[in-house]
């Protein structure tokens, strides 16, 4: 039984681990975290394409943010 359990851990690590590696390849700038909460959503019936709009929109708020800090400061 435990051996199952970490087969199955080490294939979840193994998938995640290439996911990142196609994420950085692709420049998406998303680390591990961000990658794992956004393959749970999408496990979860997200969808994708959604999904990458509101990350896209949440980039461009974040930015428009930072550059009007800057702009005070």
């Amino acid at each position: 039984m435990a051996s199952a359990a970490n087969t199955n851990l080490n294939a979840v690590r193994e998938t995640m681990d290439v996911l990142l590696e196609i994420s950085r390849l692709l420049n998406t700038g998303m680390d591990m975290e961000s990658l794992s909460i956004c393959v749970r959503l999408c496990e979860q019936g997200i969808n994708p394409e959604a999904l990458s709009a509101v990350i896209k929109e949440l980039r461009k708020a974040s930015e428009t943010l930072k550059a009007s800090e800057n702009c005070t400061n």
